[in-house]
């Protein structure tokens, strides 16, 4: 009984860094845009979005009962199983925050879970059907239907104000992206801290503390909210960047647009009972604002680059999932090699971040990891306008300022110059 009470400590605190993971890795969801338009600090940005994230974790608790009962067969199900499904997901998570990539913290965690099960029980061990309806066509709809209704929302706002006051207009978008980050924010809260719920609620199924299909416990809502909160707090600065600059450059129009699609989409999925990822959300919505703009363009390479990530995600941490299982299985050994394994690729993860780190001090900067523009964009630069009329007066100003000298004064006493010799 001492082992299994230990073993289920060690599974909760495993989740609750996952969650914690889940938050610093996700913050770029709700403050990516606004930090890179400047509509806030991005310091003040991050503490806003941990706020509202633990706030959201107390809205609903449908995701939670999806993971909890629905993604996996919790009969025959060991507490082993889903210790194994964390490590998977918090390496991959470790591992795309590492290289900037805005992958599902989502479809880690349900890679995971699947590739523990089967190696521990078998393909009978999974809800194919749930799956598919809840994971699967969510996770191709969702990008799409953010982007089309960003896209949408983006060419209608340049529509309205055909003709705007640049710096009224800028200034009243960045105070409605300043609200639509934060729905984005109580959006992910209410989403993604579930995820961990419903990990944690499945243990404690396993152990026969709580019934099957039973609601979270509140101490389990609550430090599910707090270690998101933590997570996001710390700030991904690495995804930030990429999704702030790496994918298209954004105007305050477009982000408003982005963060307001996308906190819809989240929110009416989360109330469905649709465990979608907020990542490929986000991220389909920045790129259909990049293209709703007159001018505007997608950084395909580095779009192509993630949708790898996206599509390697289940599958990746499905295969370490299914490994750290079948060390389980072999004892208390495996289980502690497996949580050695866990803090060593850890730290080493880490300590490679920090041959190159970005924080908030330099997240913004044009010259870190700077990455040229591919040939389409390039081709669709070069045959449409620039985005703001007022944006290229200015710089035309500048650029008359140091490139055209203005006249020396003249003295009236001074002799006139000499005649050039013909």
């Amino acid at each position: 009984m001492e082992h299994i009470t230990l073993l289920l400590a060690i599974v909760v605190v495993t989740a609750l860094v996952f969650d914690f993971t889940n938050g610093f890795h996700d913050t770029a969801n709700a403050m990516a845009t606004t930090i890179s338009t400047g509509a806030l600090k991005p310091k003040t940005a991050v503490a806003m979005s941990a706020v509202l994230n633990l706030v959201g974790a107390f809205l609903s608790v449908e995701v939670a009962k999806t993971i909890s009962g629905g993604i996996i067969n919790e009969e025959g199900i060991r507490t082993e199983v889903i210790f194994a499904a964390l490590v998977g997901a918090i390496l991959w998570n470790l591992l795309t925050w590492l290289l900037g990539l805005p992958s599902s913290s989502s479809h880690a965690l349900f890679g995971g879970l699947i590739g523990a099960a089967v190696m521990s029980a078998g393909w009978s061990a999974v809800n194919g059907p749930t799956i598919v309806t809840k994971v699967l066509i969510p996770a191709v709809a969702a990008p799409l239907v953010a982007g089309l209704a960003a896209m949408a929302a983006t060419k209608l706002t340049y529509r309205i104000k055909a003709n705007p006051e640049a710096k009224a207009t800028a200034k009243g978008y960045r105070a409605g992206q300043i609200a639509s980050a934060g729905l984005v924010s109580l959006a992910h809260g209410t989403n993604d801290a579930q995820k961990t719920m419903g990990i944690i609620t499945l243990a404690l199924v396993t152990q026969g503390v709580v019934a099957p299909g039973s609601n979270p416990p509140l101490w389990v809502i609550v430090s599910a909210g707090v270690a998101i909160a933590l997570g996001t707090y710390l700030g991904g600065w690495r995804i930030i960047r990429t999704m702030g600059k790496g994918l298209t450059d954004l105007q305050p129009q477009q982000g408003f647009a982005a963060q307001t699609s996308a906190a819809t989409v989240i929110l009416a999925s989360s109330h469905l009972g649709f465990s979608l990822s907020t990542t490929q959300s986000c991220s389909g919505a920045v790129m259909g604002a990049g293209l709703g703009r007159k001018g505007g363009v997608v950084r395909w390479s580095t779009a192509t680059r993630m949708f790898v990530a996206w599509g390697l995600t289940l599958p990746a941490a499905a295969v370490v999932g299914a490994g750290a299982e079948f060390l389980t299985k072999q004892g208390p050994w495996g289980i502690a090699a497996v949580a050695v394994l866990l803090v060593a690729g850890s730290g080493v993860i880490w300590s490679l971040s920090r041959r190159k780190p970005v924080d908030h001090n330099n997240v913004t900067a044009d010259d870190l990891d700077a990455e040229p523009a591919g040939v389409v964009t390039t081709a669709m630069a070069a045959v449409t306008p620039p985005p703001a009329a007022g944006s290229v007066a200015a710089v035309t100003d500048e650029d008359l300022k140091t490139t055209i000298p203005a006249p020396a004064p003249t003295d009236p006493t001074a002799p006139p110059a000499p005649a050039a010799a013909v």
